[in-house]
């Protein structure tokens, strides 16, 4: 067991992170989302609802509870206010929230911006959620981006936002779009700064003073690892690393903080947007697997791409991220097939090979290599041990484990928290 812990997807998103998270959020002292923005949701199961979470951490619903977004994070405060406010009229008031002051702002330019390249790309788009991460995320690179530090100081603000329009407007009038408002744009963040300045804080000093009380930390990220921008199916990536190596870096924390790293591995893949896909399927087994599962995206309701669960994927998550414990989620959503079928490993001109080509091109052409197992018929949702499990499903799972030498900690048979099979407990 440890003090510190990171939650990371295995696949391309939506894993089932948000009912983990919460699950080990409601044992935490701290929990931190280290980047991303609001391009990702979780959805959580509190009481009899459902919440869509895209900022703000899954800790807000433990009153007792820190909650940081680090500093890694492009934090859009108008839709931050607006989950704030969604959260409030749900009646979730009784939180401990910090904002880093070292969090980039993605501002209206850069929605215009993440729009206009995906119709650039229209031959061959990305599939964005056209949030404006990526060019928020572009500007952190270029050096004229904006902080949230910065949002309460009106001259500072009024002086990096007439530097980024002197680049900008010109771009947007050059395809015919109008161009945007300084003055507008100054008044607004600045007022979105004043309502957030509550929860500002250097997020750094936090995190390391309650590693050095021996606080229960868990770390979150968005997306899933192969949608990383180093390591994920470039370009159809994300623009931040959702590794458990970018938690140190985008959380102000020692590497050598990091005790405990949970691989969140749908029983199934699924994707969303463009990009490699290899076991992809679509029958009516997939569309029984997407009605099942809600395999339809948080953030956009976009339908998700079906596939098996490819362990290629999963070995290259694991190696990445130093993943040492795998949360199986959706197990439930495979009951009543006759047949399961697990990639093993790729065919690429004729040599079976077991990585991913970093080329996507090479990618592209693999052909996925399959495992067939039997079915199990029975209802899961109510097992609440190991033990119980159908002989079939344990066979799925112990076939999991052995092809990617990784233990299985934790088994998910339905949305709620009380769902959930616990293999090993994570904090102390």
């Amino acid at each position: 067991m440890a003090n510190t812990v990171v939650v990371v997807g295995t696949q391309w998103g939506d894993e089932g992170k948000g009912k983990i998270t919460d699950y080990l959020a409601s044992k935490a002292d701290v929990v931190v989302r280290s980047q991303g923005g609001n391009n990702a949701g979780h959805s959580i199961f509190f009481g009899e609802k459902r919440f869509a979470l895209h900022q703000i951490p899954s800790g807000v619903f433990n009153p007792r509870c820190i909650n940081v977004l680090a500093g890694g994070m492009v934090i859009n405060p108008k839709a931050m206010l607006e989950e704030l406010s969604a959260l409030e009229h749900a009646g979730i008031t009784d939180f401990q929230l910090y904002l880093s002051d070292r969090a980039h702002v993605v501002m209206p330019y850069h929605l215009i911006m993440d729009e206009l390249i995906e119709k650039i790309r229209s031959s061959n788009p990305i599939g964005t959620t056209k949030k404006g991460i990526g060019p928020a995320y572009q500007d952190k690179a270029g050096r004229f981006g904006i902080r949230v530090g910065e949002l309460n100081h009106f001259d500072a603000l009024k002086n990096a936002v007439s530097l980024a329009l002197a680049y900008y407007n010109p771009v947007l009038t050059a395809f015919g779009i109008e161009p945007l408002s300084l003055e507008n744009i100054v008044e607004s963040y600045y007022q979105y700064g004043q309502k957030l300045q509550r929860f500002i804080a250097d997020t750094s000093i936090l995190l390391n003073h309650a590693i050095d009380q021996g606080k229960k930390i868990l770390f979150e990220g968005a997306q899933g690892s192969m949608l990383c921008i180093e390591h994920g199916t470039y370009p159809y990536v994300t623009s931040s690393s959702p590794t458990a190596a970018s938690v140190p870096l985008n959380a102000g924390i020692a590497p050598k903080y990091i005790q405990e790293v949970v691989g969140i591995t749908k029983a199934y893949s699924t994707r969303v947007g463009a990009g490699v896909f290899s076991t992809e399927f679509e029958d009516a087994i997939a569309k029984q697997i997407r009605e099942k599962g809600h395999e339809y995206g948080t953030t956009t309701g976009r339908p998700r791409r079906i596939g098996w669960l490819d362990t290629v994927v999963l070995c290259h998550a694991i190696r990445i991220n130093g993943v040492n414990g795998l949360s199986i989620m959706l197990l439930d959503v495979l009951s009543g097939l006759e047949e399961i079928k697990i990639c093993t490993g790729y065919r690429l001109d004729g040599k079976l090979i077991d990585y991913i080509p970093a080329w996507v091109g090479d990618y592209e052409r693999v052909e996925p290599v399959y495992l067939t197992l039997p079915g199990w018929q029975e209802d899961i949702t109510q097992v609440k041990r190991y033990e119980d499990l159908p002989d079939n499903c344990k066979q799925y799972l112990k076939t999991i484990e052995t092809l990617t030498k990784t233990k299985i900690t934790i088994i998910s048979v339905g949305p709620d928290r009380n769902q959930t099979v616990i293999l090993q407990n994570y904090f102390k």
